[in-house]
């Protein structure tokens, strides 16, 4: 690994491989990371993020979402060229901001003799983002904003190939304010975090990460929490509140059963209903084991998982 200092206030990092790479991920915060720290992705969160720069969690496995968007980052620079005139290349080098040393950046192709950047982005038909209409999601705005950030870039271009369905575009300039609010929550992080050995509190979609950092429970281990049990309280008045919906759901539901009667269908108002006939297979266990224990212990396939109950002391 090498390191020579670039002209935009940078300083460009050679990697050896894709090892190497990983490795030097976790000495700052990467595009890919911003919109998690901030809370714009539907992928990451500051918790996993946190784990991923100390190493509590290993990198993520690579997907075939992950490994398609790889192979076709060349092919949507390719359409990028084509719809702009534009030239651009390539920088295997990880760029890192000398003003702001916890910020570097990845970047997929630099416009040629222009002070501008290229992220190239691959998604399905799902995405439900209006890129015909001119939108783009936060997360990607974000990421090209942390570009700006590190490289002093007066601008970031975004190619978008949807599969099978279009190519879209976007030029977005830089945002002084955007990028001054993103460096201070970044720092925040990596100082009041990362540095500080401290973890971001979880949110919903951190089950994962959890289960990664503590998959199992030490057995008779029983420790004070006493510094939660406002949470606690809180989980049990929610407990208490879905209990009592979802009993009033299953009273209202009841008074369409009657309703309907034998019909399958209703119509009302607006609304429509279904209740049909399913019939399910299911296999039996417990006799598959009473009469055929050997051929259920060769077929039973054990897992290993833990489960939060919480229980008010009487």
């Amino acid at each position: 690994m090498d390191r020579t200092k670039g002209q935009v206030g940078y300083t460009r990092i050679k990697y050896d491989d894709h090892t190497d790479w990983l490795e030097l991920r976790k000495s700052g915060i990467g595009g890919s990371d911003a919109a998690a720290i901030v809370g714009l992705s539907q992928w990451s969160s500051p918790l996993e993020v946190y784990c991923q720069k100390k190493g509590l969690v290993p990198p993520l496995e690579d997907s075939e979402f992950m490994r398609q968007g790889r192979d076709l980052e060349a092919y949507v620079a390719e359409r990028f060229c084509e719809a702009t005139g534009k030239k651009v290349r390539q920088d295997n080098h990880i760029l890192q901001s000398i003003q702001y040393p916890f910020m570097h950046g990845s970047i997929d192709r630099k416009i040629v003799g222009e002070n501008a950047g290229l992220e190239c982005k691959t998604t399905s038909v799902f995405n439900k983002t209006d890129f015909e209409g001119g939108s783009i999601p936060n997360y990607y705005y974000t990421q090209c904003q942390h570009y700006m950030a590190v490289t002093g870039y007066d601008r970031w271009y975004l190619a978008v190939v949807i599969l099978s369905k279009g190519f879209y575009w976007f030029k977005v300039e830089r945002n002084e304010e955007d990028i001054q609010a993103l460096v201070e929550m970044e720092q925040a992080f990596w100082e009041n975090h990362v540095l500080a050995g401290v973890m971001p509190a979880p949110i919903e979609q951190d089950s994962d990460v959890l289960k990664e950092l503590y998959p199992k429970a030490t057995e008779g281990l029983a420790i004070d929490i006493e510094s939660i049990s406002d949470t606690m309280k809180e989980i049990v008045s929610i407990k208490a509140s879905k209990k009592e919906l979802e009993s009033k759901q299953r009273e209202l539901e009841n008074i369409v059963k009657l309703q309907l009667g034998e019909a399958e269908v209703g119509m009302c108002n607006g609304f429509s209903v279904t209740y049909k006939n399913r019939i399910s297979n299911r296999l039996d266990s417990k006799k598959l084991k009473e009469e055929s224990p050997e051929i259920y212990a060769n077929y039973i396939k054990q897992s290993q998982s833990r489960t939060l109950l919480i229980k008010e002391a009487v």
